[in-house]
């Protein structure tokens, strides 16, 4: 009887040991990298919470000379926080999918549909790896890897930093998130 009761004061603590580790164990839709520092594309983005996509907008460095659509991305952990919070917590990985504009096609005649991806860059906060919190990854073509993080005086900074709504995020642009942002307070009016 003595054994069991032995055994039975164990469990608090194995069961407390386990929920430690779970809770100081990063969500599995952080940012992932490689060994030099490169991000690795999330696999599964566009089953991620879709936040809004933009017809022709030019604020991105991704210009090209064709329309295109951005259709944004974000994961499910960071969403969730921010609906809390309006703010973006660390490990957050927004996916900016740039897809040309097509007009023509099957019994289209008129308006846009997407077409390609033209481009993918992501906008990704993690605290302790970059010093200004947030970092910018572009991928070329269909590459799983992206290319180096951008440099610090890269536009991607110099525009987000004072003209995004919410920690340096386009949260003007995601018209679901802009009462949740207002509402917490953490919406700062942009030109």
């Amino acid at each position: 009887m003595q054994r069991h009761i032995r055994v039975l004061a164990w469990i608090p603590l194995v069961i407390g040991a386990i929920a430690l580790t779970a809770a100081n164990r990063p969500a599995p839709d952080s940012p992932q990298y490689t060994t030099d520092g490169r991000l690795q594309l999330p696999q599964n983005y566009r089953e991620w919470v879709f936040l809004s996509s933009g017809l022709g907008m030019t604020y991105g460095p991704i210009g090209t000379g064709h329309v295109m659509f951005d259709n944004v991305f974000v994961n499910p952990s960071a969403y969730r926080s921010f609906l809390d919070t309006g703010r973006w917590p660390d490990k957050t990985v927004l996916v900016l999918e740039a897809r040309g504009a097509e007009s023509k096609g099957s019994i289209n005649r008129d308006g846009h549909f997407q077409g390609e991806i033209m481009a993918i860059e992501t906008h990704v906060k993690d605290e302790k790896r970059f010093p200004r919190q947030w970092a910018f990854f572009g991928f070329r073509g269909t590459a799983t890897v992206s290319e180096p993080a951008a440099e610090p005086a890269a536009t991607c900074y110099t525009c987000h930093e004072p003209n995004g709504a919410v920690d340096t995020t386009f949260v003007q642009f995601y018209p679901t998130l802009i009462p949740i942002a207002r509402a917490k307070g953490t919406f700062k009016t942009t030109p």
